[in-house]
């Protein structure tokens, strides 16, 4: 059975939506938990692709052994070929990986909660106009060296990115349903008084307006990922995975 390498950043992690259509589509889950002391592999051989998800720890937090682990194994994943996928958290570890800055918004602002994500012009084959979807960050990423940008919003212009032809980062949580977005949204309540955070109500909803699109465009998203079309080889993407094996 081919397998997904999935790591994760809390005990309670799960891979959510993303986990789900993985199965779906016959896939084995190989979950680690780095941040519990479970080792990550030493190479990508023995698996079919990677899904590095989000968490509340910070991409910049070295003092944590498990992301310095995490951020030398990255380039070896995108060196391999195979599917990678960096969502909040794990695209900020690519972007950092590639040599890329991580930080909080000039101005403090946050997105928690369903936003407008717009395809710049190399996105329009992967997302619609607009894709509304679930977002909690306060922390945006820059462009390593050769990436393409692939979508955007207004306060954090680097919401998708592409590296060569099978690695990708979102900093957008297309795993998130609603079970989910309600656990978050109580028990972090606390951070949607933050500077544009949604409210508990608005975030049920645009969920209840938005999220059966978000789960049929991840549908459609995963099988383009996985069969890592080699148009995307376009677009100076061979010096943006040297750049990351390189860190």
């Amino acid at each position: 059975m081919p397998s997904i390498l999935i790591i994760v950043h809390q005990e309670s992690s799960d891979p959510g939506r993303i986990g789900e259509q993985l199965r779906a589509r016959g896939y084995h889950l190989d979950i680690r938990r780095p941040c519990l002391g479970q080792e990550l592999p030493s190479d990508m051989s023995g698996h079919d692709g990677c899904v590095v998800f989000g968490g509340p720890m910070s991409a910049n937090d070295d003092h944590l052994e498990f992301i310095r682990k995490e951020i030398d194994f990255i380039p070896k994943a995108v060196a391999s070929g195979k599917p990678y996928l960096g969502v909040c958290l794990g695209a900020q570890l690519l972007a950092r990986a590639g040599g890329a800055v991580v930080a909080p918004h000039a101005e403090g602002w946050h997105e928690i909660g369903y936003y407008a994500v717009k395809p710049t012009p190399k996105g329009r084959d992967l997302f619609p106009d607009p894709l509304h979807i679930f977002q909690w960050h306060g922390e945006g990423f820059d462009l390593p060296r050769g990436a393409v940008r692939l979508a955007s919003t207004g306060w954090f212009p680097n919401q998708a990115m592409r590296i060569g032809s099978n690695a990708y980062g979102v900093q957008f949580h297309p795993e998130v349903t609603e079970t989910v977005m309600r656990r978050w949204s109580q028990y972090a309540g606390h951070r949607l008084v933050l500077p544009g955070a949604q409210a508990r109500d608005q975030m049920r909803a645009s969920c209840a307006k938005y999220d059966a699109g978000v789960a049929s465009w991840l549908s459609g998203f995963l099988d383009r990922w996985l069969n890592r079309t080699s148009a995307a080889q376009q677009d100076g993407g061979e010096e943006a995975v040297r750049a990351v094996a390189a860190g």
